[in-house]
């Protein structure tokens, strides 16, 4: 066998999605080769998933003619041949539009491919004594059998040309009796798990996500965060993605003892437990944070910002942002007064615009709403994008308004008298009452989401449809 020596590395995409044929430096003299088969840094440089392989496989084929597959596993596998040369044959057997896409190709030492879950791989060996070997990320073990998809290596709609005719190959009995392209059940995606379904976000989830069967909703009855017993339940190897809608928000509750602890079990412990499974199984960790976690002196906040929190919930808030940003595949979504299906700000000043109440509506504080629909739409672009991990500001777009702008707005839009509306500090309006420390800055710098190609709809103009239904 001749191997091409001194190759620059490379990749290059393939018809199936996902998979990647890479060229391999090999460097040889007289005494033999050498390479480096798997390299991260510059494996990641080249745009390689970071899939954190856990187990090296090696096939040895004493004959040339050996043929194996196709298998498609629940894992990703990284493969490359140790010695002699193979024929290798891909076929996509996952849910969707590339289903029953092939590609193939000659694979020998300077060569390896990456093959995402769900790809059927086989291959033929070319020449004896064929060392056949793949980094995988996930441990093998008999119940992951199950899981297994299969499709027989003579199907004729894959039409793969074995260059050594199947019925002069080795092949296994098992392989042999396999299913064609037809009777093959597609491997379904990994799964979206929302946690918090059933609250403002969670409901704007549900619509955005509507129709998408590889999104799982849970409400806290079917998965109590705070509960050891939740996070055991469940086979996280089928999850892709976890987003966290749930958050406990009773700001100004939060200053008392028993408010305190729930805060912190919810906000930061829960929190401490997703990161803990996010870590361990390779999943992306979407969590939503706060403007709270500032003190509001700056009166622009960007993703750079360090965590000032005043209060107790902003504390919590920013101590699970901190957790969060541990995970290597993480998004903290930041937002600001949430505004969705349910009570909230704005529907309590429509509900005391209709009743002909004159509220005083605090005039210090500014920053914008953000619309449940917007944030669901904005995580939803981030995870379908696979933008960068990291910090994301989202709030809607628009100029800075303080709470008295936005309560005269919707008496205005709801036909009543934007004079109705009184403006206080807020010193004023919470003088005698037990509260929370409120930042007077929150708006938030918007720049670096809309650098991933997602632009929030205005406030004004979101404020005017949510008053309308």
């Amino acid at each position: 066998m001749t191997i091409e020596f001194s190759k620059t590395l490379r990749a290059t995409t393939t018809p199936i999605p996902g998979v990647v044929l890479y060229d391999l430096p090999v460097h040889g003299d007289n005494r033999g080769w050498f390479k480096e088969n798997w390299q991260r840094e510059k494996m990641l440089a080249l745009g390689l998933p970071d899939f954190a392989p856990v187990q090296n496989n090696i096939s040895f084929n004493e004959k040339a003619g050996t043929t194996r597959g196709i298998h498609a596993e629940p894992w990703d596998k990284f493969i490359s041949v140790a010695s002699g040369k193979i024929f290798g044959a891909w076929v996509d057997l996952r849910e969707g539009e590339s289903f029953g896409a092939v590609f193939t190709a000659e694979l020998d030492p300077s060569q390896a491919i990456f093959i995402p879950r769900g790809v059927g791989n086989a291959f033929q060996t070319l020449e004896d004594t064929t060392a056949y070997t793949y980094l995988v990320n996930d441990h093998w073990s008999a119940d992951a059998q199950g899981q297994y998809t299969f499709l027989n290596l003579a199907d004729e709609s894959a039409a793969i040309a074995w260059p050594i005719p199947l019925e002069q190959a080795e092949l296994s009995d098992k392989d042999k009796a396999h299913p064609r392209l037809a009777d093959v059940t597609p491997m379904p995606a990994k799964k979206i798990l929302v946690l918090g379904a059933d609250g403002q976000l969670g409901k704007a989830l549900r619509a955005s996500y509507c129709g998408n069967e590889t999104v799982e909703f849970v409400t806290r009855k079917c998965f109590d965060l705070t509960a050891e017993a939740s996070y055991r339940g469940r086979n996280w190897k089928n999850y892709s993605t976890i987003i966290n809608a749930a958050a406990y928000t009773a700001v100004d509750t939060a200053e008392t003892p028993e408010g305190r602890k729930s805060a912190w079990a919810i906000n930061v412990t829960a929190v401490a437990n997703l990161a803990k499974v996010a870590a361990a199984h390779g999943i992306t960790l979407v969590h939503v944070s706060s403007d709270y976690v500032f003190d509001g002196t700056l009166e622009l906040h960007d993703e750079d910002e360090a965590l000032s929190p005043l209060g107790v919930y902003g504390q919590s808030k920013a101590a699970g942002d901190a957790i969060v940003a541990t995970v290597p595949r993480h998004y903290i979504v930041r937002t600001s007064w949430v505004i969705g299906e349910g009570n909230n700000f704005v529907h309590t000043m429509a509900s005391l615009a209709g009743r002909g109440i004159a509220p005083a509506v605090v005039n210090d504080q500014v920053g914008r709403l953000s619309f449940t629909e917007d944030i669901a739409e904005g995580i939803q672009h981030l995870i379908e994008t696979g933008a960068n991990f990291g910090v994301y500001n989202l709030s809607n777009d628009g100029e800075p308004q303080t709470w008295a702008d936005i309560a005269a707005d919707v008496y205005e839009l709801t036909g009543h008298s934007r004079d109705a509306v009184t403006g206080v500090s807020t010193e004023e309006y919470f003088k005698g009452k037990d509260a929370a420390p409120r930042p007077l800055h929150s708006t938030l710098d918007l720049n670096k989401i809309k650098a991933t190609g997602f632009t929030p709809a205005s406030a004004a103009e979101r404020l005017r449809e949510y008053l309308d239904k």
